[in-house]
């Protein structure tokens, strides 16, 4: 069901510019070339009755409801799949069509129950009906199709009624009988209000890309089924929840909707999930989330969604929120809540104390990559102003700082080059260390749309990811290569470029600096780079390489998306560059269709990395050694800043542990369980004096904590996130914060101003629109950005400035941003972390559809339903090697530590190398990675770990210590609870 707020035009805009003039029912009528008559009477106010048409999907023409007459045309055509014409006349009303329409509504109304409950929701059937006028049906309502029970209405007419007898009774009365399934947790399915339209089909095909979905039958017969006529739960469905949204008639129909009704209203806001930002309308009954839509209009998403985005927000209202602020001298004392004031003044009065005695830099603090950019600036703010030092950073270290560093060091700008539509101009896709069907799903079924269409596929994995075969898709080469030798595959490909001719000549010499080309042309050439001489180093058959490498630079525009895979490793800045050299070298930059593009993990990862979070730079990427910048930003601030970078989050818990570093605030983030070698950083935080943790559970890093302030969802605040693909799209507060009593809490930036100003540096922001303002005012990128400037253009991609007052979709377009593009020489350096006979297989990481990094949202929803807990996935040969079969306990030993998990067997993983997730702090996957790190920016390397796997009886000794803790943190929180229970108000 589509959202209430959005109308629906029937079938997608044309993009053609040519214009064609007609006439409707007497309107004259302009729309672009391509445009349907159903569309084009929609724009003017026309209404034309449909059901198998809508604007998310393409024309398909079978429901006869849109019959139109055109002069000069024979018949009643569909206005859906007739397009318009240069002096068309069109009759959407009259005695005939009314009476064509009529008959057929009455054929649907004849196979559908009297009492479908969609029809108190307003489904799209029940106001067609209305629409045309449909009053009784001559052919009664026993149609056979998907009936539950014959029986027979007041005035003796057989019927098909929902419900009412026992399922043999009806199963007798009609052999067609098919029950509600509703297996998935977030929607059901009642064949008999279906009226198999196709729309769910269509939608799951086209916009989705799984093609889980079918007609099964024919005639009378005919039913919608998923998979194998399985239940939506058992079939290859991910819930992305696009056939429920297409659905008209109820048939498919969120179960919130049916249990607490209509929504009321519609706020459009933004995503709080993955990078690819996706544009929702939060669909609210009063001060309650009934259901979240994907809006339609969505620039990064244009109408569709994943499975987290829309369904996954019952973490918003869990009981295991915290709503109070809490406050303990020692870990291992009970919480006791406390009022906002004295939590904040605690917090203040606890930094200052450290500082007097143990200096300025024995605080810091760090910012989050789900909160939003307002947030994020306060906070590296507060650190910079008020807190007197440079020490803050921000879990961007851990996923994408390669990525700013070697994009900065190569084409000027610490960010991707394209939006994401430009993937539907590519020729060609190289998908290196990104798993996007998982990780970045809406993307991925964008991408997929493309390679249906016929554009070639590159994907680069040790693991064979979806992408590598999928219905209608299948990679051209999958270059599986050994975790850890990017830049060693990377090289050789842009060997084949340069040693076969394939390097764009002309662009090179007019885009980018003779002499660093020339340094990396020599360096590239050398014959110990070639696919034959790295083949032994990463496992990928020279064959295979140099095809790809041809495809890649002879193949049309082609498009390079990495991920987490490219980042996370010790090369990992040197993989970012050895991307862009490829780019550069081929000419694959600077239009539409082509680019680098980093694939962000969380929903405002780039955002915080913009909002000058790393230690060592303002917003806006500038570095505090600079004077100039660092003098706008004193005399905006009103106080002296630091010339010299503070620390990042590894100096800080090095430093803890030598008893230089007091406290930290954490806004947002669980480096207990996100940063690699638990034991490490929990024995830093077990150091430290006083940690304020501003969360929305008791997580991992809280139970170390000693003061808890209780932050926000993003259904609670206002603000701004920015995606992967540089678009700040608007978060909009649809419902209040609120405190354990139900009065009004505080949004995150509120909170983070309290402190400030508690701490003596005063900020008075009366709405996160005036905190943009200041950020817009300081960074030349977001100059032109404002919350109106973006309600009026729906989102803006910066750079937005004088020069590019709407914002920038494809960067690089003229000239890179650093002036001329710079060639890096990318030599590989093997990883420290090798295998040997006592650690022989190597362990990656990565995540699953379902759930989403630390877990802490979606663990709290029904997501648990499809991954429930961590598990090791083993090559067959490996793990017959081992004795061990599917479902078996194994113990993961590494350098760094010990962990089991339950293993599944999976051809998908090559020989040598296992892979996890990280979804669930109990299976302790960063309890066995180690603190090595990209040699630039220490981003931790989680993609190469050297292990052994072994069967075993019992969890590991450090689980069974984070579980005897987690009951005495969580024993310790109920104690609070109980007391506050106990206290009079």
């Amino acid at each position: 069901m589509r959202s209430i707020a959005e109308t629906d035009l029937g079938t997608p805009k044309s993009a053609a510019t040519v214009q064609v003039a007609l006439t409707i029912d007497g309107v004259d009528v302009r729309v672009p070339a391509g445009t349907s008559v159903l569309r084009a009477a929609a724009e003017v106010g026309i209404d034309i009755p449909k059901l198998c048409a809508t604007d998310l999907l393409d024309a398909f023409g079978s429901c006869r409801l849109c019959l139109v007459q055109i002069e000069g045309m024979k018949g009643f055509p569909a206005s859906c799949t007739t397009p318009v014409a240069a002096g068309m006349k069109v009759t959407t009303q009259g005695g005939r069509i009314e009476q064509l329409r009529r008959g057929v509504m009455e054929l649907y109304l004849s196979d559908h129950p009297l009492d479908a409950f969609a029809a108190d929701l307003g489904s799209e059937m029940q106001r067609m009906a209305e629409r045309i006028g449909v009053e009784d049906v001559r052919y009664g309502f026993a149609g056979a199709s998907h009936a539950r029970a014959i029986v027979h209405d007041r005035e003796g007419r057989e019927a098909a009624i929902h419900g009412g007898t026992s399922h043999e009774e009806r199963e007798r009365a009609n052999p067609l009988f098919r029950p509600v399934d509703a297996s998935n947790p977030y929607f059901t399915f009642d064949p008999a209000q279906c009226i198999v339209c196709s729309r769910c089909v269509r939608a799951c095909d086209e916009q989705q890309g799984t093609l889980a979905l079918t007609v099964q039958g024919r005639g009378f017969a005919s039913t919608i089924v998923a998979s194998q006529d399985d239940p939506f739960m058992q079939s290859e469905c991910v819930s992305c929840g696009a056939c429920v949204q297409a659905c008209p008639t109820g048939a498919l129909l969120e179960k919130s909707l049916i249990e607490q009704g209509q929504a009321t209203r519609s706020v459009v806001t933004t995503c709080a999930y993955c990078g690819v930002g996706c544009s929702f309308r939060a669909e609210m009954r009063g001060d309650d989330l009934v259901r979240m839509v994907p809006n339609k209009d969505g620039q990064a998403n244009h109408g569709h969604s994943c499975v987290k985005g829309r369904f996954a927000t019952g973490y918003a209202t869990h009981r295991e929120r915290i709503l109070k602020p809490m406050l303990r001298a020692k870990i291992s004392d009970p919480w006791r809540e406390v009022s906002w004031h004295e939590a904040i003044a605690h917090a203040a009065t606890e930094f200052r104390r450290i500082q007097a005695k143990h200096g300025r830099d024995s605080i810091g603090g760090i910012t989050s990559s789900r909160c939003t950019n307002e947030e994020t600036y306060l906070v590296q703010k507060l650190v910079r102003a008020a807190f007197g030092s440079n020490n803050v950073d921000t879990c961007a270290r851990v996923c994408h700082s390669p990525t700013g560093y070697g994009l900065k060091s190569t084409l000027g700008e610490s960010a991707g080059t394209q939006d994401f539509d430009s993937v539907m101009q590519a020729d060609v896709i190289l998908v290196i260390g990104a798993n996007p069907t998982d990780a970045h799903p809406v993307f991925a079924s964008q991408m997929k749309r493309r390679l249906r269409e016929g554009a070639r596929l590159i994907v680069a994995d040790p693991r064979r990811i979806d992408l590598v075969r999928t219905p209608h898709v299948a990679a051209d080469f999958h270059l599986a290569l050994r975790p850890g030798t990017n830049v060693a595959l990377l090289n050789a490909l842009a060997h084949v470029v340069v040693a076969e001719g394939l390097v764009d000549e002309a662009f090179v010499r007019a885009r980018c600096e003779a002499d660093a080309f020339a340094r990396w042309r020599a360096f590239v050439a050398d014959p110990a780079q070639s696919p034959e001489a790295t083949e032994a180093v990463t496992g990928v058959p020279a064959a295979e390489v140099r095809a790809a490498a041809r495809l890649y630079a002879t193949g049309g525009n082609a498009a390079i998306y990495y991920g987490l895979g490219v980042t996370e490793h010790s090369q990992g800045s040197t993989a970012v560059m050895a991307i862009a050299n490829l780019a550069m070298a081929t000419a694959n930059l600077g239009r539409v269709g082509v680019g680098v593009n980093p694939l962000r993990g969380q929903n405002n990862v780039q955002g915080s990395c913009d909002m000058g979070s790393f230690p060592h730079e303002f917003p806006g990427y500038r570095h505090v050694a600079d004077d100039a910048v660092r003098a706008t930003f004193e005399q905006a601030w009103g106080v002296p800043l630091q010339a010299e970078p503070g620390l990042r989050i590894p100096n800080m818990f090095e430093a803890a542990l030598d008893g230089d570093f007091r406290a930290l605030y954490i806004q947002g983030e669980d480096i207990a369980q996100s940063d690699p070698n638990t034991r490490h950083v929990t024995a830093a935080l077990s150091a430290m004096e006083c940690i304020v943790v501003q969360d929305l559970f008791l997580n991992e890093t809280a139970k170390f904590a000693h003061v808890f302030l209780p932050g926000s969802t993003f259904l609670e605040k206002d603000g701004t996130f920015t995606n992967a693909e540089r678009r700040v799209s608007r978060v909009r507060k649809v419902m209040e914060p609120r405190n354990s009593d139900g009065t009004r809490g505080y949004a995150d930036w509120e909170i983070t101003q309290l402190l400030s100003n508690a701490m003596g540096y005063p900020m008075h922001y009366a709405h996160p629109s005036e905190i943009m303002d200041e950020i817009a005012r300081l960074t030349p990128t977001f100059a032109g950005i404002s919350f109106a400037r973006i309600d009026a253009l729906g989102s803006i991609q910066w750079p937005c400035d004088a020069a590019h007052p709407d914002g920038t979709p494809t960067m690089h377009v003229d000239a890179f941003v650093r002036g001329k593009g710079r060639f890096m020489l990318t030599e590989y350096v093997p990883t420290s972390e090798k295998v040997n006979a006592r650690y022989p297989l190597i362990l990656t990481t990565g995540r699953i559809l379902s759930q989403y990094n630390v877990g802490a949202q979606t663990r709290r929803t029904a997501n648990n339903r499809w991954h429930g807990e961590d598990l090791l996935e083993i090559h067959p040969h490996d793990a017959e090697q081992r004795g061990i079969h599917e479902g078996d306990w194994v113990g993961i030993t590494s350098r760094a530590g010990e962990t089991v998990l339950h293993a599944t067997i999976s051809a998908r993983m090559q020989p040598g190398v296992v892979y996890t997730t990280f979804h669930f702090p109990g299976s302790g996957a960063n309890v066995i990675t180690t603190e090595n790190s990209d040699w630039a920016t220490n981003c931790p390397e989680y993609k190469v770990t050297a292990v052994e796997v072994a069967r075993v009886s019992q969890p590991s000794e450090w689980q069974k210590r984070f579980h005897a803790f987690d009951e005495q943190q969580q024993a310790l929180l109920e104690q609070a609870r109980d007391a506050a229970l106990d206290t009079p108000h």
